[in-house]
């Protein structure tokens, strides 16, 4: 039986996750996490996830949750994240992150963190959106320079990150495919007399609104015709499910940085 922790437990991401886990084969919940002054601190976890009470209580001591777990999974944000990162290498832990918005600099920190454990950094957990990604590859491969691109996505009115981090993962597979440097072509914003589009410049647009779980769609647009490769997530179960498929893959993983591709086998 794998054991699995959850960071963020009283937040809306952890409470589904408790939820998946209590739901799925061979994992069972080992403990819940929360900020230091949390006022959820001591309160059951099952009842944030909707499960009334489970007899394990919300924590905010790090070092012993971990230590009680084979793997943690963690929705929070970057700072936080690359703490929990720390303390799994110390303690020679698994960790799943699904938090968005890392900078270059946190990614090489990730990276170092994970040379003795390995760790599942994935943008988005949903099973459908890594399909989305492998097929973007394939399409942007295929129809070649002919085509513009331009990179869509909306979320809730709370989301902090823009673009999210679907989106620029999308926009990082698509500028690989077309052998371009994503951080040099993607434009985030076009006002007044911006000028022509340029050729190789992909564009990065967002939407932020009311309870919008998570939508992106990718235009292909060539003359005459627009193709359209668009995933809409309908309620974050897609996200909690699929953290809890990486869980029991990452614990028998090699050391390192993985993603969802490989946890599904995509690569």
């Amino acid at each position: 039986m794998i054991k699995i922790a959850v960071c963020g437990a009283a937040g809306r991401m952890g409470g589904r996750i408790i939820a998946a886990i209590k739901e799925a084969q061979g994992v069972e919940l080992s403990g819940a996490l929360e900020r230091p002054g949390h006022p959820m601190i001591g309160q059951d976890a099952g009842y944030n996830a909707g499960l009334g009470a489970i007899g394990l209580p919300i924590s905010d001591d790090l070092n012993a949750v971990v230590a009680g777990c084979d793997v943690l999974i963690d929705f929070t944000a970057p700072k936080v994240s690359l703490k929990n990162l720390e303390v799994c290498s110390l303690l020679g832990k698994s960790i799943v992150i699904g938090s968005t918005g890392f900078t270059p600099e946190e990614r090489a920190l990730a990276a170092e963190l994970a040379r003795e454990i390995p760790v599942i950094i994935a943008p988005n957990m949903s099973v459908g959106v890594n399909v989305c990604f492998k097929v973007l590859a394939d399409v942007a491969k295929i129809l070649g320079e002919d085509f513009d691109v331009e990179i869509v996505e909306a979320h809730h009115r709370l989301k902090k990150d823009s673009p999210s981090g679907t989106a620029v993962r999308m926009g990082e597979v698509v500028a690989g495919a077309l052998g371009r440097d994503y951080d040099k072509v993607a434009n985030f914003h076009r006002e007044g007399i911006c000028g022509e589009r340029t050729h190789d410049e992909i564009g990065m647009q967002t939407v932020r609104g009311g309870d919008i779980v998570g939508e992106h769609t990718v235009y292909f647009i060539g003359m005459g015709e627009r193709i359209e490769i668009t995933h809409r997530a309908h309620t974050r179960d897609m996200f909690s499910r699929g953290s809890v498929r990486a869980a029991k893959w990452v614990v028998t993983a090699q050391p390192g940085i993985w993603d969802m591709q490989d946890v599904l086998g995509l690569r």
